[in-house]
């Protein structure tokens, strides 16, 4: 009896937990910024593209240090280069947690792709290193619910931003990792 009990308990308060969860646990930019974001042009969904950066920072490992970069980042963005608000769509922490930037909506990431794809950024420089395990992690897990979502289509292609412009980001370590992740492509003509 005391078995069915425990089995009662979790079905009841596991659904009620998963309700109060943000979606595909980003923390929202409101929260960690302190405002909204001010991009509002929402992208046609399910999107198609992924490129995955990296914002060429420090890395952080803690809540605290992670809210604080990608604050310098936002506020570096909109008062040094002028852009409406943060460029990239996503962050992603060293602490294993995503930070809403531009969200789903148009961002600033990458010249000629803004408008059909989200730009996913690890905090950190990861030309000769990798981001920590649950950065990597949180990664997949949100790319995963993303497309369980329909808010990444389930045959999405996913490249990284050196294929896409004239850059050193992602990084050649995190470039080499995620030629093997699914849903990368080497021909970006397909994108």
């Amino acid at each position: 009896m005391e078995g069915l009990k425990l089995i009662f308990l979790f079905f009841v308060i596991s659904p009620l937990k998963a309700a109060t969860v943000p979606d595909c646990d980003v923390v929202p930019i409101a929260q960690w910024s302190g405002s909204e974001s001010n991009r509002k042009t929402e992208l046609s969904k399910p999107v198609n593209l992924v490129i995955i950066q990296h914002t060429v920072s420090q890395e952080c490992y803690t809540d605290d240090d992670c809210e604080r970069i990608a604050n310098g980042i936002r506020n570096y963005q909109k008062e040094i280069l002028n852009y409406d608000d943060i460029g990239q769509s996503f962050l992603i922490g060293g602490n294993g947690k995503v930070y809403e930037g531009a969200g789903w909506r148009v961002g600033a990431h990458t010249r000629g792709y803004n408008d059909r794809s989200i730009g996913l950024s690890f905090m950190g420089d990861f030309r000769d290193k990798l981001p920590t395990p649950q950065a990597l992690q949180v990664a997949e897990d949100f790319l995963n619910c993303a497309a369980y979502k329909n808010h990444l289509a389930m045959n999405y292609y996913l490249v990284g931003h050196q294929q896409l412009a004239f850059t050193l980001s992602p990084g050649a370590a995190l470039q080499n990792l995620i030629q093997n992740w699914p849903h990368w492509v080497k021909d970006v003509s397909q994108v």
